[in-house]
């Protein structure tokens, strides 16, 4: 969940800047790197990473393993690229970007939507962010970062409703934030990741996520 919009640097990446190449000058190249990336995608998610092979990309996108090596040295690069076109694709509303309202539960329900949305069309990158941070630290590290940027970003929004008076002031925006941010990532890995239990109804799964949210940070006339 995302209590405001960035400002200043954008989160850092999970795609590690040392592993992407310059994009190909010609329109033919964009189109064939395209093309590896999104078989490599699909490669990724199918089988996950460790068991991807780069013959298994170059078969999924149709193409040489010549092909391959004009774009990508190794596993390594292909999958920070990927990694990089889906941060662009998964970027969704924060706060401050959702329709101007007086309402902060509304506000609220409606930036928990979108980052659930945008987690349930991308459940399987998710799975399979999971797996690699397991067997990979750097990547890890990355993650850990990028996580605590968004915590920094709703601690903000936080602090802001506090002064506000829309929030309980005797709460500590970074810790409240630690703790409902991972609440919400965890509760959407497990469900729409991993399906424990079944698909849940998902306006249910918005709606609930919500609540815990404002009751939580007590905003005024709302009863969970």
């Amino acid at each position: 969940m995302d209590l405001d919009g960035w400002e200043g640097s954008p989160p850092p990446s999970l795609a590690n800047p040392a592993l992407l190449r310059e994009p190909p000058a010609t329109e033919r190249g964009v189109r064939t790197r395209a093309s590896l990336i999104a078989a490599a995608r699909a490669v990724f998610e199918r089988v996950g990473y460790l068991d991807a092979r780069l013959a298994d990309i170059t078969a999924e996108a149709k193409c040489s393993t010549g092909t391959f090596y004009l774009y990508f040295k190794n596993k390594e690069e292909i999958f920070a690229a990927v990694l990089a076109v889906a941060e662009e694709e998964m970027r969704h509303p924060g706060m401050g970007r959702v329709a101007d309202t007086g309402d902060p539960y509304a506000v609220l329900a409606a930036s928990n939507r979108a980052y659930l949305e945008t987690y349930r069309r991308n459940a399987k990158l998710m799975a399979l962010l999971d797996q690699v941070a397991n067997i990979d630290p750097a990547f890890q590290r990355l993650r850990r970062r990028r996580a605590q940027a968004f915590i920094d970003r709703n601690a903000r929004g936080i602090a802001d409703l506090q002064k506000r008076g829309l929030a309980d002031p005797d709460l500590d925006p970074e810790l409240t934030s630690r703790a409902l941010s991972m609440m919400v990532s965890r509760v959407a890995f497990s469900t729409l990741a991993l399906d424990e239990g079944g698909p849940p109804d998902f306006d249910h799964l918005v709606d609930t996520l919500t609540r815990i949210w404002a009751n939580a940070l007590r905003f005024p006339d709302h009863r969970g």
